[in-house]
């Protein structure tokens, strides 16, 4: 841990940012002496929850760094390419490098590798800015007629598919075993409902998994093969090897593995936000709703060891998944406090409503943190216990 007092100067780098790392950003502004340097790949901020609103023409996804970072936080537009935990330094892509007292790492999330033979020729993902436009040109120049298939049952599966149907586009929603796999039954059926409406056709069950894609068809496990002459994948995730290739300690997926405040098991120096964060090994769902409250608690634990006191394990409540349905419609799945769905959801027009608040809040609650970092808080009375037990049980056995 770095020798110092509280009226020494602590330089701070936050490798990502997106939600999680401009969260930690601005909170690290509470103290007047920290400098913090925010090293990201893109000269704005990417709104992730609305990358199918861009495929579908809709929104543009990005809000410019200026509405929502810290007026003092330097912002460097690179790539981090190496962490060396030894000289507490990260190398760039562009070259030179930057040193640290504290690094907070919030390399973020990413497409999962394409395994499935054809889709890194053939298919198009979306999971990044990049990726999704890209594939905007294509949907544009896509006539009515056009048969596109969405790969994939998860929220961004489903949003592109009834974004892109809304709007007129013939769409094929390959589910695999289940559509909608966080879903409560009863919400998974409002779902359904409300895409065969859309004409939505949807292909689930054990055999609806995608074996090969070519370029004007997708092959099924079951031997089935659907006219498809653009697809979409939205299958899966993956976070960069950053932290693996920099010799970090990380689970098998990539996230960098830390103890429940969020603190490197293998540096006191690096302290992980966000979707390539494993605080015990448990990560939290890949999420905007988990990577503001994990941004803050990397923060707060970076101003703890600052100020030789000891870090807060992390606090978190989900409240459930919001997921749109075309501009006119949404469902807003409620949960536990340890993310398990439960019956209720809100549907509808109510539940579309609700779902654009979300993302309206989700850049405003960044812009107020800039403003008055500490805004972002979970009591403890409010936070996921049933995961705390886990926790316990694991380390026990």
């Amino acid at each position: 841990m770095p020798d110092r007092n509280e009226t020494q100067h602590t330089n701070v780098v936050v490798i990502g940012g997106g939600y999680a790392g401009v969260t930690a950003a601005n909170r690290l502004t509470k103290r007047d002496n920290v400098t913090v340097t925010l090293i990201n790949p893109r000269q704005r901020f990417v709104e992730r929850i609305r990358l199918h609103q861009l495929v579908g023409g809709s929104d543009d996804a990005v809000v410019d760094y200026a509405d929502v970072l810290a007026p003092g936080i330097r912002l460097r537009v690179d790539t981090v390419a190496h962490i060396d935990a030894s000289k507490r330094s990260v190398t760039v892509a562009s070259g030179g490098s930057v040193e640290y007292d504290y690094l907070i790492y919030a390399a973020g999330s990413q497409s999962a590798d394409p395994r499935v033979p054809g889709t890194a020729e053939f298919a198009y993902p979306i999971a990044s800015y990049e990726q999704a436009s890209t594939l905007r040109p294509v949907i544009a120049a896509a006539g009515p007629s056009a048969a596109i298939t969405v790969v994939g049952a998860g929220p961004t599966g489903i949003e592109t598919a009834t974004e892109l149907a809304e709007s007129g586009h013939s769409v094929t929603l390959v589910c695999g075993p289940i559509l909608g796999p966080y879903l409560h039954p009863h919400g998974r059926k409002s779902v359904a409902k409300h895409m065969a409406e859309l004409g939505v056709t949807v292909v689930v069950g054990a055999d609806s998994v995608v074996t090969s894609v070519a370029s004007d068809s997708v092959q099924l496990r079951d031997g089935r093969e659907l006219a498809s002459d653009v697809t979409i994948w939205t299958a899966g995730f993956s976070v960069p090897d950053l932290a693996t290739r920099s010799g970090l300690s990380t689970d098998p997926v990539g996230r960098l593995l830390t103890d429940e405040t969020l603190t490197s098991i293998d540096d006191q120096s690096i302290v992980a936000a966000g979707d390539s964060a494993a605080p015990s090994n448990l990560p939290f769902r890949m999420s905007c709703q988990a990577a503001g409250p994990l941004g803050a608690g990397a923060a707060d634990t970076v101003l703890s060891r600052i100020s030789r006191e000891q870090p807060k394990p992390i606090s978190m409540r989900f409240f459930g998944q919001c997921i749109s349905l075309g501009r006119r419609h949404g469902i807003f799945q409620f949960a536990h406090a340890d993310d398990s769905p439960v019956r209720f959801y809100l549907g509808g027009r109510p539940g579309a409503a609700l779902k654009a608040l979300v993302c309206w809040a989700t850049v405003k609650q960044l812009a107020i943190e800039a403003r008055k970092p500490g805004l972002i808080s979970v009591p403890a009375w409010a936070a996921d216990r049933s995961r705390r037990q886990q926790l316990r049980s694991t380390v026990k056995a």
